[in-house]
């Protein structure tokens, strides 16, 4: 009796435990900003602050990782803070290095942080730094207890749990976009996992890159593929998204798992594709 009474309880703490895994998204008090790139206008960057509470309080964290000038991405990401009246000494720039252990001091900072920021560059050389260190561990320890989270260009790409990279599998020379849409060419990485629905890509009107995320919505189709334009920008609080800024946000879902190969080339049917202009919200759970 006792063998299966111990059994039983096994069986509900695995239970509850996947449940909660599955729940990490809406389990997190935080909120996401992640801006498709290009130009951040005074009024973005005010609903940001804003939204994260830093006008009067609280802690800026700059990670500037993804660039290859952090110290300049340091600078040029503080400007667009201090013009709003925010004291220096509340932003801090952390530049995480992959061949050096993190300071304890700095991960305390960027546990505690009300807004994390993350700059543009390359999406690929921030993750190099922090997968699966303490530092990715304090990002999302941060964003669990209800930090807001954002980032620009590669600093969106890094939100989601499967990153786009921007590279290409079958072609060594980087493109903006891509020419193809075909089988084993998409490269897909781990991101911070903050949003665990959706891929996420950016400068997306600007530079075309429908043949990239149709790509991600054929070959991910439980999950939503959401393309930000420059400019713009999403606020994810909860289960819902709200364009913010001047252009539009593009989101293909694939709802019947559409997936035909011909010859290497992807087919699908039944794709939907909603186009979202700025005050528009959807559902990105």
């Amino acid at each position: 009796m006792k063998a299966h009474t111990s059994i039983y309880i096994l069986i509900v703490l695995i239970f509850i435990s996947c449940s909660l895994r599955n729940d990490k998204n809406n389990a997190a008090e935080g909120k996401l900003f992640i801006i498709g790139g290009g130009h951040r206008s005074e009024a973005l960057m005010d609903r940001l602050s804003r939204e994260a509470g830093v006008y009067d309080e609280g802690n800026i964290v700059i990670l500037p990782m993804s660039s290859s000038v952090p110290d300049s991405a340091i600078i040029w990401s503080s400007e667009s803070f201090l013009d709003q009246g925010i004291s220096q000494e509340r932003i801090k720039g952390l530049n995480f290095k992959a061949d050096e252990e993190p300071d304890p001091e700095w991960l305390d900072i960027l546990r505690e942080a009300e807004l994390i920021y993350i700059s543009g560059g390359n999406q690929n050389r921030f993750m190099d730094v922090v997968l699966d260190t303490p530092i990715m561990e304090a990002i999302q320890t941060a964003y669990a207890n209800g930090s807001m989270v954002a980032g620009t260009s590669a600093g969106a790409a890094v939100m989601s749990e499967k990153m786009i990279t921007g590279d290409e599998l079958r072609y060594d020379e980087y493109k903006s976009t891509f020419s193809t849409i075909e089988t084993k060419n998409l490269e897909i990485k781990p991101g911070l996992g903050l949003l665990t629905t959706a891929i996420i890509d950016q400068h997306f009107v600007w530079r075309s890159r429908y043949n990239r995320l149709l790509t991600a919505v054929v070959e991910y189709p439980d999950l939503l593929s959401v393309g930000i334009d420059e400019s713009t920008a999403i606020l994810v609080e909860g289960d819902t998204a709200e364009v913010i800024g001047s252009s539009q946000v593009l989101v293909f879902q694939n709802p019947d798992n559409s997936s035909i190969v011909q010859d290497e080339l992807y087919g699908a049917r039944k794709l939907v594709l909603d186009i979202y202009l700025p005050g528009d919200k959807f559902s990105i759970r």
